[in-house]
């Protein structure tokens, strides 16, 4: 069981900035890549940044520049600083993770797999 909680969304004028984080739970967990996806009203849910642990970020040509995501390996956290914010940025953000969790019930076998966990999503506005 992995659980994914964001937090830090809000209402901001244009030109303003946000940080967002997302924290990550359960009982027994290892996670490879963290990332942020965000989606607006009548558009499909798009990939922000990413960061695999000990790898390369990657961000969306339209974020370059302005938002920077970082993790904390040893916390299971990842932000997403967002700077110089657009009206376009508007959607609501969610925190992935691509984890692998075991689950341990007495008398059954132990189960461990690899999937995508998503949280909630926090709601991000940008405007005037």
């Amino acid at each position: 069981q992995v659980q994914l909680v964001e937090s830090g969304g809000g209402l901001v004028q244009p030109g303003g900035s946000l940080r967002l984080s997302c924290a990550a739970s359960g009982s027994r967990f290892s996670i490879n890549a963290m990332g942020w996806y965000r989606q607006a009203p009548g558009k499909q849910r798009e990939l922000v940044a990413s960061i695999p642990s000990g790898g390369s970020t990657n961000y969306a040509d339209s974020v370059e520049g302005r938002f920077t995501i970082s993790r904390d390996n040893a916390k299971n956290t990842v932000d997403l600083q967002m700077n110089s914010l657009k009206p376009e940025d508007t959607a609501v953000y969610y925190c992935h993770a691509y984890a692998y969790s075991l689950t341990i019930v007495p008398g059954e076998p132990t189960r461990g797999s690899w999937a995508d966990y998503w949280g909630q999503g926090t709601q991000v506005t940008v405007s005037s």
